[in-house]
């Protein structure tokens, strides 16, 4: 898959592709549905399948100040969707001259000019443009216009009711990983670089890999069966263990990290990339009266986290 971050600027080779448009954040089952008839619209038209997305997210650029939301980086996202056969990613980068275009200048100056999109596909509930003012009626018109074929993907629904990264965000908050993943069609991941924490871990007997959440939306702090993926390094593949997710209050006041700790793994991750898989949530965070006692239901935890994960 291309990652393509300068739209204004690109390579010929890259234009012409059948894509679906959206933010896509967490590329679930709803997301995969409009990926899908972007997919029956490459096919028929002999074009690449491409994706075209926004960083940064423009909720982060409207909303500097707003409580971190996404479920996922852009890294995290490119290899989803490399996973669902995309050739082409568009990460159009969102600024002030992005956000000032009107609609029909958005469909012109982007889509048809720069991109030079053969067919695209938005879900029902898309709006572009300078605030928001454009609507699918208007990009089917801009589209018959413009010489680009617009598809309009209905909203998927489960049996909760509508799937929306809103809802994946509630059920994630209430530490319901698995009602997460019904909606996004895979366990909810944190991804990104092993960094360099406290080493506390270690010292108790549970050497971690401490990974940053920061810009992404928080599940519920505590302790989770996972499953991780080593993206990178000489221990690629992949491992079962549990992962503390939190500000680790046994140890005063910290920012908010995920730890997760390998089973059955020695080795160095550091500088590495993981991808967490949160499969259950196991308990809250909590502050325990000793290190002996934190030691003891740690080992709980993980035998707890063995069970579960081998049943998955």
């Amino acid at each position: 898959m291309r990652i393509i971050r300068d739209t204004a600027f690109i390579d010929p080779s890259d234009r012409g592709a059948a894509a679906a448009i959206g933010n896509f954040d967490g590329v679930h089952i709803g997301h995969q549905a409009v990926i899908d008839m972007a997919r029956d619209a490459a096919q028929k038209t002999g074009a690449p399948l491409g994706i075209m997305t926004f960083e940064p997210h423009p909720r982060s650029y409207f909303s500097k100040d707003a409580n971190p939301f996404r479920l996922m980086n852009a890294e995290a996202k490119a290899n989803r969707l490399e996973k669902l056969g995309v050739e082409k990613l568009y990460e159009v980068p969102f600024n002030a001259a992005l956000a000032s275009l009107s609609p029909r200048a958005f469909a012109q100056k982007v889509i048809s000019e720069q991109l030079g999109l053969k067919h695209v596909v938005v879900g029902a509930d898309f709006c572009f443009g300078k605030g928001r003012a454009g609507t699918v009626t208007d990009l089917q018109a801009f589209g018959a216009e413009m010489g680009f074929g617009v598809t309009i993907a209905e909203i998927v629904n489960n049996d909760a009711g509508a799937v929306s990264s809103t809802a994946i965000r509630t059920a994630l908050s209430d530490g319901r990983p698995r009602d997460a993943a019904a909606m996004l069609g895979h366990w909810h991941r944190i991804e990104g670089e092993v960094i360099r924490g406290d080493q506390r871990g270690r010292d108790l007997g549970f050497p971690t890999a401490n990974m940053s959440i920061a810009g992404l939306h928080p599940p519920k702090f505590g302790v989770y069966a996972v499953r991780v993926n080593v993206l990178s390094g000489a221990y690629e593949g992949t491992y079962d263990g549990a992962a503390s997710i939190g500000v680790r209050p046994m140890f005063g006041e910290n920012m908010p990290n995920c730890e997760s700790y390998l089973f059955d793994f020695k080795g160095d991750l550091y500088g590495t990339h993981l991808s967490v898989a949160l499969a259950e949530f196991l308990r809250p965070e909590l502050k325990f009266d000793s290190i002996d006692t934190l030691i003891a239901r740690m080992d709980q935890d993980c035998a707890q986290a063995r069970q579960i994960l081998a049943n998955v």
